[in-house]
C-alpha cells in the first residue's frame, strides 16, 4: 500500500503539483524587463549546425539566419555536414559564395550530431555559440534578442521560444504543441525564479563559448548535457521568450515514438553523469527530481501503481481507491487502442488521442531505459523526418 501511494505521488508531483508550483512562482515574482544592449555590445556570434541529408530545408533555414539582420563582422554561421548525399553540401556551398558569412565543413564519415557540434565549436571564433537545428527557422530578431540574454553575466546559457507550425488533426501534432506548450512556462519558471532552467529544448539555443564542454561523442541528448555543464560551473541557464523560433511540430506517432526514445536513452545517460546535481542547491537539485528524474522513472511508478493496486483489490475487494486506481490505468491502457482503431476510421478524439501521446511517451521512456541498460554504442542518429 505504502509502496502504491508512494509511486502514485511521485507521478503527480512531476505532472501537476511540480508545474503548479513554479506557475504560482512566477506569477508572484517580479517582472524585470530585459537589459537594452548597444550596437556595440553585441557579443560575436557563431552559429552552428549540424546536418545530415537536410536538402529541404537547409537553404530555407541559413536564409532565416541572414534574414535577421546582425552586424555582419560579428556574425558566422559554420555548417557541418555530417556525410550528406543528398543535395545539402551543394546547397550551403551554393549561398556561401552570396554570403561570406557561411562556412561549409564536411565530414565524410558519419560521426553523429555532438562530434560535428564538438569539431565545429574548434573551429569557431565567436564569444556565443548559437546550436541550433536546419529544421528550426529564426524570426526576424531572434539573434538580438539572444544577445541580450548575456547582457547579464551571470547568464551561461539562454533557450528560445519555439513555436511550433504544421498542426494536423489526424496525427499527434496537437497533443505534442500541448506537451511542449506547457513545458515551455515550465522551462521559463524555473529559469526566472532560480536560474536553473531543465535543459533546451534544443532546436536553438546560445551558451558562452567559454562555458562550453565537449560533449561525449555516445551522448544521445548534446543540449541537456551543455546546459547542465553550464550549472555545474556556477553559470545561470535561462528560457527567453523573446527570441522566438519555429518548428514544424511532429504528428507521426511511430516517429514520434522512436525519437522519443533516443532522447529518454541519453536522458538516462545524462542521469548518470550529473546524479552528483540532485543534492545542489540554488533550486538545482530540486528542479532536476521533480521535473526531469521523477518524469524519467514514470513508467516505473506507473507499472507499481498498477501491479500494487491490483494486489491491493484482489487481496482487500471493495477498497474503493485501489479500485479506481486499478480500473483507471486499465481503461488509459485500452483507450490506446481504440483512439488507434478511430484514428483508422479518421475518427480524432482529442482527449483519447492525448491519453494515446502520454502512453506512448512513457513506453518510449522504458524503452530508452532498457536500451540504456544494455549500452549505447553510437551517438549517430537518423533526422526526424521532415515535413510529416
Amino acid at each position: 500500500m505504502i509502496l502504491c501511494v508512494m509511486a502514485l505521488l511521485c507521478l503527480l508531483h512531476t505532472y501537476v503539483f511540480f508545474p503548479l508550483l513554479m506557475r504560482g512562482l512566477l506569477y508572484f515574482s517580479s517582472d524585470k524587463k530585459q537589459p537594452a544592449i548597444a550596437e556595440n555590445e553585441l557579443p560575436h556570434l557563431s552559429i552552428l549546425i549540424a546536418a545530415h541529408n537536410e536538402v529541404k530545408v537547409i537553404g530555407d533555414k541559413l536564409q532565416s539566419i541572414i534574414d535577421n539582420q546582425y552586424p555582419e563582422d560579428k556574425l558566422e554561421i559554420l555548417v557541418g555536414s555530417d556525410s550528406s548525399t543528398d543535395g545539402t553540401d551543394e546547397q550551403v556551398d551554393l549561398l556561401s559564395k552570396k554570403f561570406p558569412c557561411i562556412k561549409l565543413f564536411r565530414f565524410n564519415n558519419r560521426s553523429g550530431k555532438p562530434a560535428i557540434i564538438n569539431q565545429l565549436a574548434n573551429q569557431s571564433v565567436g564569444t556565443v555559440l548559437v546550436i541550433t537545428d536546419a529544421n528550426v527557422f529564426f524570426d526576424k530578431d531572434t539573434l538580438r534578442q539572444l544577445a541580450m540574454s548575456f547582457k547579464n553575466n551571470s547568464v551561461g546559457l539562454a533557450d528560445t521560444r519555439m513555436v511550433n507550425t504544421g498542426l494536423k488533426k489526424s496525427g499527434i501534432s496537437h497533443q505534442e504543441k500541448a506537451y511542449i506548450s506547457s513545458e515551455v512556462v515550465t522551462k521559463y519558471a524555473e529559469g526566472k525564479i532560480w536560474g536553473c532552467m531543465m535543459g533546451p529544448f534544443g532546436g536553438c539555443y546560445a551558451v558562452r563559448k567559454e562555458l562550453y564542454q565537449p560533449v561525449p561523442e555516445k551522448n544521445l541528448v548534446d543540449d541537456f548535457y551543455v546546459s547542465m555543464k553550464v550549472l555545474e560551473q556556477g553559470y545561470q541557464c535561462v528560457s527567453n521568450p523573446d527570441a522566438v523560433v519555429y518548428e514544424e511540430v511532429s504528428n507521426n506517432l511511430k516517429i514520434e515514438y522512436h525519437r522519443k526514445t533516443r532522447i529518454a536513452t541519453g536522458n538516462f545517460q545524462n542521469l548518470k553523469a550529473f546524479s552528483h546535481l540532485l543534492w545542489k542547491g540554488k533550486g538545482i537539485g530540486f528542479c532536476f527530481l521533480s521535473h526531469k528524474v521523477l518524469r524519467w522513472l514514470g513508467p516505473l511508478f506507473l507499472i507499481t501503481v498498477l501491479i500494487c493496486s491490483g494486489i491491493m483489490v484482489l487481496i482487500n475487494g471493495g477498497n474503493l481507491f485501489f479500485e479506481i486506481l486499478f480500473t483507471g490505468i486499465s481503461l488509459s491502457l485500452l483507450m490506446v487502442l481504440f483512439d488507434r482503431i478511430l484514428n483508422l476510421a479518421g475518427i480524432h478524439l482529442s482527449l483519447l488521442r492525448l491519453n494515446t501521446h502520454f502512453i506512448v511517451m512513457n513506453i518510449a521512456l522504458l524503452k530508452g531505459l532498457i536500451r540504456y541498460l544494455k549500452g549505447v554504442n553510437s551517438g549517430v542518429w537518423q533526422p526526424t523526418e521532415r515535413h510529416q
